[in-house]
């Protein structure tokens, strides 16, 4: 499997400060990453030298086999960077600013036309080619910001809150761009809007106090803290006293006439002896499930903890789907 991004032991230092410290992570295939880490973290830095912006104190970036500190140049051609603040020119239009960002990326005369063409019509832009970018809405003009991040074709398409100030159903449009521009190629997406990370992300890195404490799928995120809650949905649902006397239930709480929520001590074990409980009680059980930790538990959690390991998080593989579903 072809390496598209390789990070090796990569530290920097702001003074006396490090900002990373030894952070090591590889992408291979297409799809999105999200890149979150709370601020001063260390994401933006890592973001930064990823894209050739800062040079490194430590460690080495290789980006589609290419050493980006030893061949800067030919490095950057397979990288497409979009920072928070687009790099826009507000006084030209569409057209002439694709092809300055065209020439800037080396495009042969021949292939200018046909890469121009082909990001304004990805992006949903093709109808405003002569209009001056100043008279775009904030959606446009971001639809415009990753056009030129993508002009080029590179293998690898960096995001930095690209739905930032963006009205809910512009969010909603860009956020179906970066997935489809992300069939093709990888995009590393950073933004601090976590469900902005579920609704794109198919993995999450987690930078925090300059380490990596996270690297896996966003179900692993997900699962990261592990279970200590159920939703038990029933025809005919059980006293509450009746679920507390199951060991392991801690306490349970009634959330409307079918559905009872209960806290067990972590022993998941608890789920065999309800479904045990309703066969022989009748309960006519309909649905138990974990309650999953939202994303800003799973975030906090992480940024929380001084524990930090050196080197990627070892999320819980605590299963948070239903585990069982059966029709009455």
């Amino acid at each position: 499997m072809k390496t598209i991004v390789a990070v090796k032991n990569l530290s920097h230092r702001y003074s006396k400060d490090w900002a990373i410290k030894d952070i090591n992570f590889e992408i291979h295939q297409r799809g999105v990453l999200g890149l979150l880490g709370s601020n001063g973290a260390g994401k933006s830095t890592t973001m930064n030298i990823m894209c050739g912006v800062l040079d490194q104190t430590q460690g080495e970036v290789f980006i589609n086999g290419i050493n980006l500190r030893d061949n800067p140049l030919e490095a950057k051609k397979h990288i497409g960077f979009l920072p928070q603040q687009a790099p826009l020119h507000l006084e030209l239009t569409v057209d002439e600013y694709l092809t300055h960002c065209g020439r800037l990326r080396s495009l042969e005369s021949s292939e200018l036309k046909t890469a121009i063409q082909r990001v304004k019509s990805k992006c949903g832009i093709a109808h405003f080619s002569h209009r001056l970018i100043s008279n775009l809405s904030g959606g446009y003009r971001q639809r415009v910001g990753i056009a030129q991040a993508i002009i080029h074709n590179p293998a690898l398409v960096v995001l930095d809150e690209p739905t930032n100030g963006l009205d809910p159903n512009q969010v909603k449009e860009v956020r179906k761009l970066i997935k489809e521009i992300a069939q093709e190629r990888s995009v590393i997406l950073s933004t601090h809007i976590l469900p902005e990370v579920e609704a794109c992300c198919d993995s999450i890195k987690m930078v925090e106090l300059g380490k990596m404490v996270f690297s896996g799928s966003i179900d692993e995120f997900n699962n990261y803290i592990k279970p200590h809650s159920m939703i038990l949905k029933c025809g005919k649902p059980p006293s509450l006293d009746v679920i507390c006397a199951i060991e392991g239930v801690t306490n349970a709480e009634s959330i409307n006439n079918t559905t009872i929520r209960f806290y067990f001590n972590g022993d998941q074990s608890v789920s065999n002896k309800l479904v045990q409980a309703s066969v022989q009680q009748g309960w006519i059980l309909n649905e138990l499930s974990f309650e999953r930790s939202s994303l800003e538990e799973v975030f906090a959690a992480l940024s929380s903890n001084k524990n930090h390991p050196s080197s990627e998080g070892q999320p819980n593989k605590a299963n948070q789907s239903n585990i069982m579903e059966t029709k009455s």
